[in-house]
């Protein structure tokens, strides 16, 4: 039961709110020396483990890049953009972002999207621009419910794109379970019955985007006291 003491860590670091990396070290050295590792072999194990996923930190390469970019102005160039096009909502150019998202993942390409790459330097300052455009300049609370859709949009997408790529890790994840239960499945099989669930996400999702339209009309539209409607 010692070795579940990292959990305990982890839980009262962050609600702490000490530095998470600080508490993930500390955790992930608790658990090692209570499962009976020296030091070495611990710090040995954390090398590893990064070594073995090094992938992941590929995104903070492109960190640099994106905040040169932002700087040179990039999210003012979104939101003149979106500025400028008149039939542009919030919920329908969030439901653009899902779709290119969704298709992009299902060939394997979920590198093109992300929270780092594209929502933040891009699709969140051009939903907030659509608003703006429409209603003037967003409240607060407003403003942190868009960039809420566009992160949800972005994970969403990818969560239901992905699995229709027959060599993206949890389609073989599943085939390698299956197999070793004795079930063999082909990972073409697992990814064309993705297929209707991903139609499905995307379709209830588009919805949910259409009702936040609604919604942010009926906040926000101020009231024309000449004719009695909202503009």
């Amino acid at each position: 039961m010692l070795i579940l003491s990292g959990i305990v860590v982890v839980m009262a670091g962050f609600a702490a709110r000490i530095n998470p990396l600080l508490v993930i070290v500390v955790a992930a050295l608790l658990t090692g020396l209570a499962a009976g590792l020296n030091i070495v072999e611990v710090v040995a194990a954390l090398g590893k483990a990064f070594n073995d996923s090094r992938y992941i930190s590929v995104v903070w390469l492109i960190l640099p890049a994106i905040g040169l970019l932002e700087r040179a102005g990039l999210q003012q160039r979104a939101r003149t953009l979106i500025a400028g096009l008149r039939s542009a909502t919030t919920g329908r150019l969030l439901m653009l972002y899902f779709a290119l998202r969704q298709i992009t993942a299902a060939l394997g390409l979920t590198s093109l999207g992300g929270h780092a790459q594209m929502v933040r330097p891009l699709i969140a300052p051009m939903a907030e621009a659509a608003a703006e455009s429409r209603f003037g300049l967003l409240p607060d609370i407003w403003r942190q419910r868009v960039r809420a859709q566009a992160a949800a949009v972005d994970n969403i997408a990818l969560f239901f794109g992905e699995d229709l790529f027959i060599a993206i890790g949890s389609i073989l994840l599943i085939v390698g379970f299956l197999a070793g239960n004795g079930v063999t499945v082909a990972p073409l099989a697992l990814a064309l019955w993705a297929i209707p669930t991903a139609l499905a996400a995307a379709l209830i999702h588009g919805i949910r985007l259409h009702r936040f339209d609604r919604r942010l009309r009926r906040a926000l539209s101020v009231p024309d006291l000449a004719s009695g409607t909202a503009r």
